[in-house]
Formats: C-alpha cells, sequence, structure tokens
C-alpha cells in the first residue's frame, strides 16, 4: 500500500511539473521581463542583464527565510497562473467546438448560415458537373473536376454544417452522417459503442483525443501572454505563434479523431446490433438503417 501511494505521489509530481510548474515558471519569467522592460526598452538585454544581477545580488544578500520564501512565492505564482490557464481550456475548447456563448448567438447563427450556404453551392455545382459528364463516359479531366469540388466540399464538412466553427463542424457531421446513414443517434448509441469496441480501438480514439485535449491547454496558454503583451510587445509574438500552432494541431487531431470515430461506427455497428439484440449473433455486413433505427429507440429509452 506505501508503494502505491509513493507512485501516485510521484505521478502526481510528474504531472504538476508537465502542466503547471514549467509552462507556469517560463511565463512568470516573461512576466518579471515585461514589467522591467516594458514597451520602450522591451528588445534591450542588457537593462534586462542588468534587473537580474541586481535581484540576484538582492536575493544573495537576503537571510536562508528569506530566500526560502521568495522561491515558495515563485512557486506559487507559477502554480497559480497554471490553474488559471487549465480553468480557460473549458471555455476554449467550447469556442473552438462552435459551442458559443448565449450573447455570441447571433453571430453564431450567422456564420454557421454563411457556412451551409456555401457548402450548399458547393454541392449544387458538384451536382451539376454530374449531370453534365455522366458516367461511364466522363474522361480523366472530367472526373478530376469532379474530385476537385468533391475534395471541396469535405475539406469544409463531411456533412451540411451546423456550427460555426470547423471544428465543431467535424464533430458535428459524424453524428449526421451516422443519423443519415445508419439511423443510429450517437448522442445515445456512443457510450454503448464504445463498451464493444475492441481495445486497440479504444486505445487509438484515446490517443487522439489525448492529442485534442493537449492541444487545447497549450492554446489556453496563449491567453496570458496575450494580457501580458499589454506592458510588453513581445509577450504578443508569443501569444500569437502559441495560439496558431496550438489551433492548427487541433485541427489535425480533430480531424484524426473524428475520421477514427465515423470509421468506428461503420466497422463494429453491427457488433453493437448484435450486443443489443436488434441482429443475429452470425450476421455480418454494415448495419442496416432498420437496424440502427431499432437501436436508436432502444437506447433512447423514450428521451
Amino acid at each position: 500500500m506505501g508503494n502505491f501511494f509513493g507512485e501516485l505521489a510521484k505521478k502526481l509530481a510528474e504531472r504538476w511539473v508537465g502542466l503547471l510548474a514549467v509552462p507556469g515558471l517560463l511565463f512568470v519569467s516573461c512576466a518579471w521581463a515585461g514589467l522591467q522592460l516594458g514597451w520602450r526598452y522591451a528588445l534591450d538585454l542588457r537593462l534586462l542583464a542588468s534587473k537580474a544581477s541586481t535581484l540576484g545580488t538582492s536575493l544573495n544578500k537576503a537571510s536562508g527565510p528569506a530566500q526560502i520564501l521568495a522561491i515558495v512565492a515563485l512557486l506559487l505564482a507559477a502554480a497559480g497562473v497554471g490553474l488559471i490557464v487549465q480553468a480557460l481550456t473549458a471555455p476554449l475548447r467550447a469556442w473552438w467546438l462552435g459551442q458559443w456563448p448565449t450573447g455570441l448567438r447571433w453571430a453564431a447563427r450567422w456564420r454557421t448560415r454563411a457556412r451551409a450556404g456555401r457548402w450548399v453551392r458547393l454541392v449544387e455545382h458538384r451536382q451539376q458537373l454530374q449531370r453534365r459528364y455522366p458516367l461511364p463516359d466522363r474522361t480523366p479531366e472530367q472526373q478530376h473536376d469532379v474530385d476537385t469540388i468533391a475534395h471541396r466540399i469535405n475539406r469544409l464538412s463531411p456533412a451540411k454544417p451546423a456550427r460555426p466553427t470547423w471544428m465543431g463542424d467535424r464533430i458535428a457531421a459524424v453524428e449526421q452522417i451516422s443519423l443519415d446513414r445508419y439511423g443510429l443517434d450517437l448522442r445515445f448509441g456512443w457510450p454503448r459503442l464504445w463498451l464493444v469496441l475492441p481495445e486497440h480501438i479504444r486505445a487509438e480514439l484515446t490517443t487522439a483525443n489525448g492529442q485534442f485535449a493537449t492541444t487545447i491547454v497549450t492554446g489556453a496558454w496563449a491567453l496570458p501572454y496575450l494580457v501580458l503583451g499589454t506592458l510588453w510587445w513581445p509577450a504578443l509574438l508569443i501569444a500569437l505563434v502559441t495560439g496558431l500552432s496550438a489551433w492548427t494541431r487541433a485541427r489535425t487531431a480533430i480531424a484524426e479523431l473524428t475520421d477514427l470515430s465515423e470509421s468506428a461506427v461503420d466497422l463494429h455497428g453491427r457488433t453493437l446490433a448484435v450486443a443489443l439484440g436488434t441482429a443475429p449473433a452470425d450476421s455480418t455486413g454494415s448495419l442496416t438503417p432498420a437496424e440502427g433505427q431499432q437501436i436508436t429507440r432502444q437506447v433512447r429509452k423514450g428521451r
């Protein structure tokens, strides 16, 4: 039992260092430099070195308890900033996934309509090309034109946009495709499907979700640097680089997560049907719409 709690304490310490202490100490250091230099002398390294030397001299002359208190204060400040950033991850995640606050619903509706209108126009263009170049007489060049429009449609959203953001539409599209193709409502069916998925697929999904969560934490660190930028302009550059890097990697992570989720439904929807008794144990192939609708009725339980 003692070894268990020792290992647990070790893991918690590692997590604290990785998520809070190191990025927090870096921010506290930048904040100190920004307060010392300000906008006018933002890149004056000589002045910064002089300020750091003065601080170091003062700490060396201080008593032992005073030095310990200074170190404790530094660690507490780093941890405090880290906790603030952790609190910011939830609203940032909601923003990226298109779950905007009530006060911005008008903006969410406007942007969703704009994205949906563009998607519909692209789909209509593709349908026109397919009618203009019917199979089997379609040439490779004509097929390339059709495929190009199809790629633009899928890049915008695999289904008609229903949220104001690209990442939000990726999540909503998986639910809509499952409902349209199989009659399966994933809002109720996904927890049951998760329990019957093979371990290696769940591991892949967990990894992809973890990568997305990591990018959210990284993106949240851009916010305190943005605030610091009001006092020290290099912090604005740090915020810009951090935010854009996190946003780009978040799009990649959410694309991988949603592709894996859609594939899990395609490959193991029948596994769920068999487990729930809506399909024979020896049945094979993809889930049928009738089976998906029966699963939906069963898992919704009248809700």
